[in-house]
């Protein structure tokens, strides 16, 4: 049996359409600009001590004429992103079951901060959320996974991690976590009990 089991959150937890997308269709940015900015803003607010993630953007929206304030922009973004119940019960599920589970993400202050007030379902049924602006480890790098697991004193092949990054699913195998694809909540618990099922069998 795993003794803990990590996912991502944004794609896992919360779904969404890319948010370049929708700005391409609502304020006419386009996409390829959109997502350029947003990945040069989203390696700094990512990290400890970064300024107000509105202040990176705000130049930008006056560029492309788009008349959204701090309150209205985030608004925007945030509210197009929607809970995944079924992920919430089947964490609850194994945590009665003696499996912890984290959330580790990449994400910074303002989003999490709307993600605990909106979607507090989500941190009453895990263990514990490490995000990159509080930690200041930012996956894909190894220190990321490693202080978690050091944290929780669990070793990487008593646990399986789930993410729709490649690239950080790649370093959590290379460090010896059992590390998949996220391919939805059925695929997941497919993965989860076969592992648990075979060790049962074997002790």
């Amino acid at each position: 049996m795993y003794k803990a089991v990590i996912f991502d959150l944004n794609g896992v937890f919360l779904e969404s359409r890319y948010l370049s997308d929708r700005f391409e269709e609502t304020y006419g940015v386009p996409n390829k600009e959109f997502f350029q900015v947003m990945k040069g803003i989203m390696d700094q607010v990512r990290l400890p001590d970064a300024p107000p993630a509105f202040s990176l953007w705000e130049s930008h929206l006056k560029k492309w004429n788009v008349g959204l304030n701090e309150t209205g922009f985030f608004n925007f973004w945030f509210s197009g992103e929607h809970l995944v119940p079924e992920l919430v019960e089947y964490t609850r599920q194994l945590r009665e079951q003696g499996t912890k589970v984290f959330i580790l993400s990449n994400n910074f202050k303002e989003r999490t901060t709307y993600y605990r007030e909106q979607f507090s379902e989500i941190f009453s049924n895990i263990d514990r959320a490490y995000f990159s602006w509080e930690t200041g480890h930012v996956k894909p790098s190894p220190e990321a996974f490693k202080a978690l697991l050091n944290e929780q004193h669990i070793a990487p092949g008593q646990t399986v991690y789930f993410d729709d990054s490649e690239k950080n699913i790649q370093i959590a195998r290379e460090l010896g976590i059992q590390s998949f694809i996220w391919h939805g909540l059925e695929a997941a618990k497919r993965i989860i009990e076969t592992n648990n099922n075979s060790r049962e069998i074997h002790h």
